[in-house]
């Protein structure tokens, strides 16, 4: 097979996380639009990523947030995106660079985006498919949990954040859509 010097699938990733970066700059400027809210799942230990060692130890490896009622303060620069959420009644400010993100998921028009780790070489960490664009629910591993943040006097009436291992069904109750690879459209 070729070497890739061009390396496509730095420059697709790049791509596809400018998608997000620029729905979080919509988001921070005016609001989320109509029933849209985020799924964004990332890597805690990534280069980058700023969040309290209490969160650190209760999401070791990853965790998803979601941006939909109750966060505030969201700036988002050309590397990354802050955001302040409440953990258990308590006020936490996340800073997550772009490049931790893994997945991406608006579970009100079943649009979602996952990222996999590229390695110097071009492989990907986890598989060779390269990225993928997802048009249905996020596969969440094992290890991420859905975590949504809520203000402190919810969490002090009982509404702490809650753990959901089932993403978001279709509203037509089918479920998830189908992971479409981008490795499908290259010529072979």
């Amino acid at each position: 097979m070729a070497v890739d010097h061009i390396r496509y699938d730095l420059l697709t990733q790049d791509a596809l996380r400018s998608v997000v970066r620029r729905v979080l700059l919509d988001a921070a400027r005016n609001g989320l639009p109509g029933d849209h809210h985020f799924y964004i799942t990332f890597a805690t230990r990534a280069e980058g990523v700023q969040i309290s060692p209490r969160v650190q130890a209760q999401y070791p490896e990853e965790m998803t947030v979601v941006l939909q009622h109750q966060f505030w303060d969201l700036t988002v620069t050309d590397e990354r995106f802050q955001v302040g959420l409440s953990f258990s009644g308590v006020a936490e400010r996340l800073s997550i660079p772009f490049t931790a993100i893994k997945a991406f998921f608006d579970p009100s028009v079943q649009f979602g985006l996952q990222f996999e780790e590229v390695t110097a070489a071009g492989d990907s960490a986890a598989a060779e498919d390269g990225t993928k664009a997802q048009t249905g629910s996020p596969e969440a591993s094992p290890a991420a949990r859905r975590l949504e943040a809520v203000p402190s006097d919810a969490a002090a009436a009982g509404g702490g954040p809650q753990d959901d291992d089932d993403p978001p069904a279709r509203p037509d109750g089918t479920g998830g859509g189908e992971v479409v690879q981008l490795d499908r459209f290259r010529k072979k």
